[in-house]
């Protein structure tokens, strides 16, 4: 299995980076082949612009997702979009690891997913859900935060974690057909002890050697809805 570890956290000896070392060995003693996208350590650029095109549909009025498809038909897309795009392809698992911020990820990673799920190839039309361009590849988002799980729940001070992650793994993960595998998620990080943060990385790498046999999250399917996306009666 081919395994692309897409990495936003700017300290390199942070927990996270800890949780992307120990991917990387876990996942290559399994005998995977693994990439790293260490977004902060590649000066990663952020920002959707029009210079992201050599050629522009339209030089006139930038519509993002429009010259994005029209770059990958015509092989005009900025250098480091088109090598993150290459191993988005070679990839059969996608590893998003971030620390959370704000409920969401870090600016860097949201513009890794702004500027490299690109229409045309990722999506398009009616090329989402379970029919989007990326299906057959599976995706993991693996994350710290800094609150404990009992603050997390449908009475808890933040709510469900699973309608914080909504955007990512229903809105990005599957909207661009990938599988979505349960997270990892790496509780109250910043005050842990030194044990915990062992446990923690111990109970990474279990779940890590489970990915094969895990089942997806379950999302709704387009043949469930009519030709104007209204749900069958």
């Amino acid at each position: 299995m081919n395994v692309l570890i897409v990495h936003a956290h700017p300290e390199p000896k942070s927990f996270t980076a800890a949780m992307k070392e120990a991917a990387f060995a876990e996942l290559t003693t399994q005998g995977h082949s693994v990439e790293v996208s260490d977004l902060y350590a590649m000066k990663f650029d952020p920002v959707a612009k029009g210079s992201d095109f050599s050629t522009r549909r339209n030089p006139d009025y930038l519509v993002y997702a429009l010259e994005q498809r029209h770059a990958h038909e015509s092989g005009s897309l900025a250098p480091d979009i088109r090598a993150e795009i290459g191993k988005l392809v070679r990839a059969d698992l996608i590893i998003l690891s971030f620390p959370m911020y704000w409920f969401s990820v870090p600016a860097i990673l949201k513009g890794w997913m702004d500027r490299v799920l690109i229409s045309g190839l990722c999506y398009g039309g009616k090329r989402f859900y379970d029919r989007g361009g990326l299906r057959g590849k599976r995706m993991i988002a693996a994350f710290t935060l800094g609150g404990s799980e009992h603050m997390f729940g449908p009475e808890a001070i933040h709510g469900e974690i699973e309608v914080m992650l909504r955007p990512i793994l229903r809105g990005t993960f599957y909207y661009v057909g990938c599988d979505v595998l349960p997270p990892f998620v790496a509780w109250h990080v910043p005050y842990v002890s030194e044990d915990v943060r062992r446990e923690l990385l111990a109970a990474y790498r279990e779940y890590l050697g489970r990915i094969e046999q895990m089942q997806p999250l379950s999302f709704p399917r387009l043949e469930q809805f009519d030709e104007r996306l209204n749900p069958r009666q």
